[in-house]
């Protein structure tokens, strides 16, 4: 008789962090679920969900450490034994160390990471070992926007705002997909659901983007905005509220007089020449969010990965703070999660300009450099030469600007190491990989993304199905690599830090649980459904960790960029036929970045690869919807297929992110036959906001006939 049972699981695959409910018959995942009992995600679920049984049974997921043996198509793996391979990898970033410096290794981290309790707990303190200012994640690809006005504004880079969502009357969304991503720092699952309770209590949602997307479907207005406009747009509603005297600061703000001599030349009508969105409609808006009762303004990817991405994130975290809606029920509020990262200083509050790149002088914020500067960092000889290189649960050649430049450049490095569960894109450059488990084989608790939730929970999930004796959880690999490389330096750890580095990470938990006096491991143990710990409450000015706990309006760093803002606004003109497009990317329900393809489940159906275009854009082509086009940018060239769509703005195209699997060294053998481009061969790496971040969104480019 088959053993049946129900195991509690967590998918901490997206920011959601939906709760799930799993059938497991005799060692096999027959059916997964959302749990209705989960307070926060209330039995939600999407179907990135659902792979991660398929990820756990995947042929192609490594499981032991393995060498890579020759180059290129032709390279082989060969297995190691762990102690082989951590003392192998630990030798050789020690001899780059000592030979040539700490900066001459560089360390890579992905958005995984993010999401797995053991980097939390571990990673960091490797990374810190290496002792090098060549630092890159995925952030400076994504949201380093919002970290920076957070750290400018309030203090840390993690105070990060989020929609009060289940209260709220007025919900604007500028850049913003949440109906595909299940938000974005915003911890949001079941928004669809959550849309139609907004719906039901009389509010609106207004969508700003220059694709009609599936959030905007659902929305009660949506404008088009051309890409790498949106500042124009959300200056120009801070001129409406300065302008007909609708903006009232909090007491703790500083700087009011001076923001509205900033924004004075921002007018609405600058807006709608420079962005397509009309006077009237910039004006309706201002107008309605400090009219509301409740509102608050949310923008995430297509408002940070352009050109003025900070001013963008800016001018956002002012309209919520001189709308009326700041720390306040049903706007812009701050999170109280059980373990509290921002005051326990988990993570620190993050610093601008300490140091900067070798080559293009670009400042580091966090302790990071921009990801787009990591290949010159590569291949430019000299003093403090990356000659090493750490992965962590990254693809960077899918996922940052001019993939095939750094492809390129991981071919010369003198050695390289990736922690994953995969040879892709990236790794297979490696000459080492080390394996971690996957999601279902290890113990989790979101230190990340409580903080960013609409609702105040917290839940520990312990590991669905115990790892193998051959296996080693990412806390292990960590914790092993920093002790190691430490005995090589000649800098052994001391005993407290050892034992750190031993320690399970529930352990670590259970620790920061009790010192929170929020709850206790003891009661999520009992509820592993998740501890519903209330709605969102005002916590300002208390929570401020600014000097005085005062909010200064106009940091210079920022509105020192206004005037390049300005006169790039000032030359814009309307798109012509034939002109020059905009590309921007696209998100899907079904995918995870560049790494959930190889699950066949998720690449079923419609192809979702296609270049999206509008059919006049089409036409003034001479392209036939369905044809093979080229696009190409300053960086390079892809061909793929075309679509017209009355959902594109014209002048605008859209590739999704994540594709491009066909390249040979590979070991994916689902998604090698995906079809699909990386709309990163077409980014630009020397396309950067002021905070470092990749301006992924509006790059120039030609598309013709294939």
């Amino acid at each position: 008789m088959a053993l049946t049972e129900t195991k509690i699981a967590v998918c901490n695959l997206c920011e959601a962090i939906c709760g799930l409910r799993l059938t497991v018959e005799d060692g096999v995942v027959t059916s997964v679920r959302g749990n209705p009992d989960d307070p926060l995600s209330r039995g939600y679920i999407c179907p990135k969900g659902v792979s991660l049984a398929d990820v756990y049974t995947d042929p192609d997921r490594l499981r032991r450490p393995v060498r890579r043996v020759g180059a290129g198509a032709d390279a082989t793996w060969e297995e190691l034994e762990w102690d082989e391979a951590l003392d192998l990898v630990a030798e050789r970033l020690a001899s780059t160390i000592l030979e040539h410096g700490g900066d001459a290794v560089g360390a890579y981290l992905g958005n995984p990471n993010a999401h797995s309790l053991g980097f939390g707990t571990h990673g960091a303190g490797f990374v810190r070992s290496l002792r090098t200012h060549n630092r890159f994640s995925a952030s400076t690809v994504d949201q380093v926007p919002h970290q920076l006005v957070a750290h400018l504004m309030y203090g840390h880079q993690l105070m990060i705002a989020v929609p009060d969502l289940d209260r709220t009357d007025f919900f604007l969304v500028v850049g913003a997909n949440p109906m595909a991503s299940n938000g974005s720092l915003m911890t949001v699952p079941d928004f669809p659901h959550r849309v139609r309770e907004l719906h039901d209590r009389g509010g609106r949602m207004v969508v700003l983007d220059p694709r009609r997307t599936e959030t905007a479907k659902v929305a009660d207005e949506h404008h088009f905005v051309r890409p790498g406009t949106d500042a124009a747009v959300l200056l120009a509603m801070l001129h409406v509220l300065v302008a007909e005297d609708l903006a009232s600061a909090p007491s703790y703000v500083d700087g009011l007089d001076r923001l509205a001599d900033l924004v004075a030349d921002f007018t609405p009508e600058l807006a709608e020449r420079a962005s397509g969105v009309s006077a009237e409609a910039v004006r309706s808006l201002a107008r309605e969010l400090a009219a509301a009762d409740s509102g608050v303004v949310y923008g995430r990817m297509g408002v940070s990965t352009q050109a003025f991405g900070t001013v963008c994130q800016w001018a956002i975290a002012c309209l919520n703070l001189l709308s009326g809606h700041f720390d306040r029920p049903g706007g812009a509020m701050f999170p109280e999660p059980a373990v509290d990262t921002v005051g326990r200083r988990i993570v620190g509050p993050g610093r601008y300009d300490r140091w900067r790149s070798r080559v293009r002088e670009v400042p580091e914020f966090a302790g990071e450099l921009p990801a787009s500067v990591m290949a010159e960092e590569m291949r430019t000889p000299g003093d403090g030469q990356i000659r090493t290189l750490v992965t962590s649960a990254g693809n960077p050649v899918l996922s940052t600007p001019d993939g095939p430049g750094l492809s390129r450049a991981l071919e010369e490095l003198d050695f390289m190491v990736s922690v994953d569960l995969y040879v892709n894109e990236t790794t297979r450059h490696a000459d080492v990989i080390l394996p971690p488990t996957s999601a279902l084989e290890r113990d989790q608790y979101d230190l990340v993304f409580h903080g960013f939730a609409v609702r105040n929970t917290a839940r520990w999930t312990p590991a669905v199905f115990e790892a193998g004796d051959d296996q080693r959880h990412d806390w292990q690999i960590f914790g092993e690599l920093t002790t190691r490389l430490n005995e090589r330096l000649g800098t052994p750890l001391a005993d407290e830090a050892a034992a750190a580095a031993a320690t399970p990470p529930a352990d670590l938990v259970a620790v920061l649980l009790e010192s929170g006096g929020r709850t206790t491991m003891a009661d999520l143990v009992e509820h592993p459904e998740g501890v519903d710990l209330g709605a969102l409450r005002p916590t300002m000015p208390e929570r401020l960790q600014t000097p005085e706990q005062r909010i200064d309006l106009t940091p210079p760093l920022v509105t020192d960029d206004l005037p390049r803002l300005h006169a790039a606004l000032a030359a814009a003109r309307p798109a012509a036929p034939g002109d020059e497009l905009l590309l921007i990317g696209r998100r899907h329900k079904q995918d995870c970045n560049s790494w959930l393809h190889n699950t066949p489940r998720l690449t079923r159906g419609k192809p979702r690869h296609h270049l999206l275009m509008h059919p006049d854009d089409l036409s003034a082509r001479g392209i036939a919807d369905g044809q093979r086009v080229t696009v190409t940018s300053r960086v390079g060239s892809v061909e793929v297929e075309a679509s017209g769509v009355d959902d594109m703005m014209p002048g605008v195209v859209s590739l999704p992110h994540g594709y491009g699997h066909q390249v040979p060294g590979t070991r994916l053998g689902h998604a090698s036959t995906v079809a699909g481009v990386s709309i990163n061969d077409l980014t630009d790496p020397e396309l950067l906001d002021v905070s470092g971040n990749a301006a992924l969104s509006g790059v120039p480019v030609q598309v013709c006939a294939t």
